[in-house]
Order: C-alpha cells, then structure tokens, then sequence
C-alpha cells in the first residue's frame, strides 16, 4: 500500500513537472513571436517614410493620402501593447492601400523602381508579422 502511494505520488509529481516545463516553453515560444512581429512592424514603420518620399518624388501626389499614412504610422508607433496596436495598425495598413491605389494614377511613379521595391518591402513586412501572430494564436487556442 505505501508502495503504491509512492508510486502515484512519483507519477503525479512526474506529470506536474513535465506541464510546467511545456506551458515555460509556450510562454517563450509566445514571447518570441511577438518578438518577431515587433521587429516586422518597426521594419514596416522604418520604410513607410521612404515610401511617402518616393511618392513625392515622383509625382504632384495628393497630399491628404500621404498625410495619413505618415499620421497613422506615428499613432502605430506610439501604441504600446499588442492589443493597442490593432487599431492603429489596421489604418496604417488601410493608409498604403490607398497609398497604393492612387499610385496606380501616376505611370511614372508605378514604373519607378524604388517605389515597387518599397511597396513590395512593406507587404513583406506585413505578411510577415502576420504569420507569428496567427501562429501563436493557432497554439494558444489548442
């Protein structure tokens, strides 16, 4: 009878050691990918400005289009959290669009190679921070 006793009392604290050791490692796998979705933001945020320049450069462009795309990825830098973060980054994401979109007006500015690396550089960006996001939410579900 002790026997046994010791036996489920190993088994038991077996069990507790192996969840703990695995909810530590989801808790880094976690932080790591919000890691990574920071780091594409930023890079996200680094570039837009060198867009809006570009666009400028090449083109009379409509300037209420490029004033809120440069607003929004100020509102997208100032957030702190994540959950602050969905908002101001959902506009900003909705400001290129448009940014895009109006570009597509203006030949010289669609032709030019600097814009389409950069637009293609921030939709990279994004795809990318996307990706560890719907990963991590993928795993907390589970």
């Amino acid at each position: 009878m002790l026997i046994l006793l010791a036996l489920i009392a190993a088994a038991l604290s077996a069990w507790v050691i192996v969840a703990y050791n695995l909810l530590v490692r989801d808790r880094a796998r976690v932080g790591a990918a919000w890691s990574d979705v920071g780091v594409q933001l930023i890079r996200r945020h680094d570039l837009i400005p060198k867009l809006v320049e570009v666009a400028k450069q090449h083109a009379g462009f409509e300037r209420s289009v490029l004033e809120r795309v440069v607003q929004a990825r100020l509102q997208a830098q100032i957030a702190a959290g994540p959950a602050e973060k969905r908002g101001p980054e959902s506009s900003l994401g909705l400001g290129l669009q448009r940014l895009i979109a109006v570009a597509e007006a203006y030949p010289q500015l669609k032709a030019s190679q600097s814009f389409l690396d950069l637009q293609h550089n921030s939709r990279r960006s994004k795809t990318r921070s996307s990706m560890p996001a719907a990963t991590t939410t993928a795993r907390s579900t589970i």
